[in-house]
């Protein structure tokens, strides 16, 4: 980041035309420069009230100001609320940066509040994914971490540890005063349990951040296009009575129960006709074996055979068998799922199976950067009661216990390198 003393300033909602538009400038001279260009702005004025006045470029609306240690960054703030044409945006901005702020670089609102010691690191990293949320459970898990739920959590495991380590420590250096370390209280106290529970939450995040993948596969004119085209409410992908119809893998994404689904539609399986096809089929394949859950798709009109026994066998995979073409039927397998991709019979049901790979009402999950953290500090809360449960001093422990307080502290921000909080917050967009 550039220097932390600048004022300075950026729109906060977006670059497209809107209603409304809202430009925040922080840093000691906020209130100075929001007075200079805002024209009902009292002597002496109250902090987190609405002025209603005309800017300097023209442009009528509000002003609310924020004292320091009140506010988003925890700086002095003033936020302009105008119209949200690109052209006024631009000219306010401009007679700002004209009278001595600075424009802001891309997280750098975001990154003051850590400064300041609003938020920690993983709040920072919560602010982001709200702003990137897609979806409902996306939000969810954005919310809980910005509100501060995994720092607890993680400060909680901290707090043990740093009491285990008072223990080692004290012990070797006042053992003649307070005698020998009680090792099974060290074990006791130390948060294994508590690390296991979030360290058990990394594949659960993924999932949420990055979405489920679902490889719809099975042999020719099942209905798999048309069950992709039902489950996005679109014609995403070419419905013909031709076998044969999808010669590659279509992906595409929807919001399903609240999580973000990747749906794969695949080539029909089946002895390849041409080299286009057999590509297909080998893509069909390759997308099953790597997808989160395979919808193995078949006819239920023409019935389960020899052919899709020996397609379902080959794919060497947990699938969910999906019985396509119910209404159409006579009879259906107990323990297939019955659908229609025409009507949207049993499409609910199916979509409700992904509920699986997640659970409903989850607990914050941690994600991509905190995984290794949270395990590195797993093995070494592990490695110190190894110590404990040895013939060997005590004070081995306080390295192992001191490594755990390192790795949780980076998550959090409190022993992060200046390179790791560069890298978080080189990832967020201008105006946060």
């Amino acid at each position: 980041m550039s220097n932390f003393h600048d004022t300075i300033v950026a729109p906060i909602t977006g670059t497209q035309p809107a209603a409304v538009a809202s430009i925040r400038i922080s840093g000691d001279r906020a209130w100075e420069f929001a007075a200079k260009v805002f024209d009902r702005l009292p002597t002496d004025p109250t902090a987190r009230y609405a002025y209603y006045g005309r800017f300097i470029h023209g442009d009528d609306g509000l002003l609310l100001l924020f004292e320091k240690g009140h506010s988003f960054t925890g700086e002095e703030t003033a936020e302009c609320q105008i119209h949200g044409s690109p052209a006024s945006v631009r000219a306010l901005v401009s007679h700002l940066i004209g009278l001595g702020a600075r424009m802001a670089e891309p997280g750098e609102f975001t990154y003051r509040a850590f400064m300041t010691g609003r938020m920690d690191l993983s709040q920072a990293e919560g602010v982001r994914e709200t702003v990137d949320s897609q979806t409902a459970r996306q939000l969810q898990q954005a919310n809980m971490m910005r509100q501060g739920v995994l720092r607890e959590a993680v400060s909680q495991a901290r707090e043990a540890l740093f009491g285990v380590l008072a223990m080692v420590e004290a012990t070797v250096d006042f053992s003649e005063e307070i005698g020998e370390l009680d090792r099974d209280e060290a074990i006791r106290r130390l948060p294994i349990g508590q690390l296991e529970d979030l360290a058990a939450t990394a594949q659960q995040g993924l999932l949420t951040r990055q979405g489920i993948a679902v490889a719809i596969v099975g042999p020719p004119n099942a209905g798999k296009s048309s069950l992709l085209n039902r489950l996005l409410g679109a014609d995403r992908a070419i419905v013909t009575p031709v076998a044969g119809t999808t010669r590659d893998t279509i992906e595409e994404s929807a919001e399903i129960n609240g999580l973000l689904v990747r749906f794969i539609d695949t080539a029909g399986l089946r002895a390849a006709t041409d080299e286009a096809e057999k590509l297909g089929i080998e893509r069909s394949t390759e997308a099953a074996l790597g997808a989160d859950r395979t919808w193995f798709v078949y006819d239920a009109s023409i019935g389960w055979g020899e052919a899709e026994q020996s397609e379902w066998e080959r794919l060497m995979k947990p699938q969910t068998i999906v019985a396509n073409k119910c209404d159409l039927a006579r009879k259906s397998n107990q323990d297939h799922f019955a659908v229609s991709a025409l009507t949207g019979e049993g499409i609910s049901s199916l979509t409700n199976t992904l509920l699986t790979l997640e659970q409903a009402e989850a607990a914050v999950t941690i994600n991509g950067r905190h995984a290794p953290l949270v395990q590195r500090a797993l093995s070494s809360a592990r490695a110190a009661k190894d110590v404990f449960e040895s013939p060997v001093p005590d004070d081995l422990a306080a390295v192992h216990l001191r490594d755990a307080l390192h790795a949780l502290g980076e998550i959090t921000g409190d022993t992060a390198s200046e390179d790791m909080i560069d890298r978080i917050f080189r990832d967020f967009c201008i105006g946060k």
